[in-house]
């Protein structure tokens, strides 16, 4: 029969949100940068360009929710989906290697530092050069038992309630009667799946603000 789907993959239809994303993604950016450096409008683009991004996600993932519901995520896709998510914590660990690296190149094995006029640079010319150290003089070091500790908590505590969630979730631990604060938000005493990615959510909008901070 023409048409008829004869293999375990599925063929995406035409999608706009890659390019509503990236472009989003872009004015974002932009706005940030512009905002930062105190330019006209700037707060105004990078908030547009946030409202985009934010849009695409939420339609891009009810896309995928309704695919899910079609029943086009066969264990071929579920495999791809797994696969997909490992290559995405690969490129996080790579991430932050690059940064550990460079810490520990500069802290270990410091470079030496010139100080002209009060400041530090890495030229020779204009001033003395010193024996080198980490910290660099003149830098203010944040006392890692204060906020780095608190948000080293916030984060570990988000992985704990994501995994109750996904506990929740294979458990189908759904529903419930919604009374109580839960219920003022539309969860039932027995849905540990919402209760787990709610707290989730708030946890790692409080570790956002004490980054801004």
């Amino acid at each position: 029969m023409a048409g008829a789907k004869n293999h375990d993959y599925h063929i995406l239809p035409p999608s706009i949100w890659p390019l509503v994303g990236s472009m989003s993604a872009l004015v974002m950016a932009a706005g940030g940068i512009m905002w930062m450096h105190e330019a006209a409008h700037g707060g105004w683009l990078f908030f547009a360009g946030l409202a985009g991004v934010l849009f695409t996600m939420y339609s891009w993932w009810a896309d995928v929710v309704r695919e899910a519901h079609h029943g086009d995520h066969t264990p071929v896709v579920q495999l791809h989906f797994r696969y997909g998510m490992i290559l995405f914590i690969a490129s996080e660990v790579m991430f932050f290697v690059g940064w550990f690296w460079a810490f520990f190149d500069f802290s270990l094995f410091p470079t030496a530092m010139t100080f002209a006029d009060g400041t530090v640079t890495r030229a020779v010319e204009g001033g003395a050069a010193v024996i080198a150290q980490w910290p660099p003089k003149g830098l203010e070091v944040i006392d890692p038992f204060e906020f780095p500790l608190l948000n080293t908590l916030i984060l570990l505590t988000s992985g704990t309630t994501v995994t109750w969630a996904h506990h929740a979730l294979i458990h189908d631990q759904r529903g419930g009667e919604k009374t109580g604060l839960w219920g003022l938000i539309g969860v039932g005493n027995r849905d540990g799946v919402l209760k787990g990615l709610w707290v989730t959510v708030i946890l790692g909008a409080l570790f956002s603000c004490i980054q801004a901070y």
